[in-house]
């Protein structure tokens, strides 16, 4: 870790409490001018760093940065183990890690970017993704033995998660359009797109690439016109800490479900906090536009409709999108 990385680990760890620079040398085995040289990089970066005489320097709490080492003070026990890299914006999380993960990059390997130029939704729409207002992050995933339908599940186990993450982070309700999309109060605050290699032979999963973005604010300006009318935030002001915490609050909130492997908690959880259920919608499919009910979300994640002439049938994602009527 260099010397900019462990300064900022300290800054974290003591956020809105002075620090003499004496003390910071003394703890990082660095030099005063070595202590000041960081800071001055840190602010560059962005980091509010208030410097007073005879006090020493401190991390204003208001910082709302997005870093590995502001995110780890709030990981639980179960994510100690995650490699984790930040960057202030990539193309695609999922892009970067998905070459990662074909160079053997181990399981719990993560990316998370402040920005994307290039994100990507389901069935290959773009996902609005600026500086500042975002979280966007993904997961690589190497389950034993796992087929294509237990690969499935993987979206739906985040979006559990992403639910609760956001309970936990902003104390705000949020509920599932099924399958990836997470809403508040009817708005679009969060999107999540799997993407996998299976084996030829086996047949089985050789890693899935599990990407998750979060409006955390509202950009300044407001979203573009084509989405201000469904896309939300999730925070309604700037936190301190807000985007450090709402990711911390995913990974361990994701990880815990992953772990744990019981697919009945999992799901329940995923019904109690379905947008559509019991509601009309619309079913997108490249053959065309049907209206139906949807009934059910089935243990297999599968939405379970009604169409107007009586039938039923449980729906897979695959090309179909839904739209509430």
């Amino acid at each position: 870790m260099g010397t900019k990385s462990q300064l900022l680990k300290l800054f974290e760890e003591n956020k809105g409490t002075y620090l003499s620079g004496e003390d910071i040398a003394e703890r990082l085995s660095i030099s005063r001018t070595a202590v000041w040289k960081a800071v001055n990089s840190l602010r560059k970066d962005g980091y509010d760093i208030d410097a007073v005489p005879n006090r020493g320097y401190c991390l204003s709490i208001q910082t709302d940065i997005l870093s590995v080492q502001g995110i780890r003070k709030y990981l639980a026990p179960i994510c100690r183990e995650l490699k984790l890299e930040v960057f202030p914006s990539v193309t695609s999380t999922n892009t970067v890690l998905k070459e990662q993960a074909a160079a053997g990059a181990p399981e719990g390997t993560a990316i998370l970017a402040g920005a994307q130029t290039q994100g990507r939704g389901r069935i290959g729409r773009s996902f609005y993704s600026p500086s500042d207002t975002g979280i966007y992050l993904s997961i690589l995933l190497r389950p034993n033995d796992c087929s294509p339908l237990q690969a499935t599940k993987l979206t739906t186990m985040a979006a559990v998660a992403a639910c609760e993450a956001i309970e936990a982070a902003a104390r705000r309700s949020a509920q599932i359009k099924w399958v990836n999309d997470i809403f508040i109060d009817g708005k679009k605050v969060c999107g999540i797109l799997t993407e996998a290699s299976f084996g030829l032979e086996s047949g089985h999963l050789d890693y899935a690439v599990l990407g998750i973005g979060f409006n955390a604010y509202t950009p300044e300006g407001g979203f573009p016109e084509n989405i201000e009318s469904i896309a939300g935030s999730i925070f309604l002001r700037r936190e301190n800490d807000g985007k450090n915490r709402l990711a911390a609050e995913f990974l361990n909130h994701f990880m815990d479900l992953y772990s744990c492997r019981d697919d009945h908690a999992y799901v329940e959880k995923y019904r109690q906090r379905s947008l559509v259920l019991g509601k009309r919608i619309r079913i997108l499919s490249p053959s065309g536009t049907i209206f139906a009910t949807a009934l059910d979300v089935d243990d297999q994640c599968r939405l379970v409709v009604r169409y107007d002439d009586g039938s039923t049938q449980a729906l897979s994602s695959g090309e179909i999108s839904i739209r509430l009527s």
